[in-house]
């Protein structure tokens, strides 16, 4: 990540990004393959059932606690 805030994915959205919301499209990744969306708290729960509706969300974590985990 750059020094910059992290923006939400969300089409057309800029502002920060507070989750992490961790996906893998199974037809495509291998099982443990994470790729990853941020969210806004707007736009947490309109992402997280796009990804949800199709098999596709893992998880749902606070950016923080991602980062942490990253470090």
């Amino acid at each position: 990540m750059s020094d910059e805030n992290p923006i939400c994915s969300a089409k057309g959205c800029r502002a920060d990004a507070v989750w992490v919301l961790a996906w893998n499209n199974p037809k495509i990744h291998t099982p443990e393959r994470r790729k990853t969306w941020l969210a806004c708290d707007e736009h947490r729960e309109h992402l997280s059932q796009f990804l949800g509706v199709r098999g596709f969300l893992k998880d749902v974590v606070e950016l923080a606690e991602w980062q942490a985990r990253e470090a």
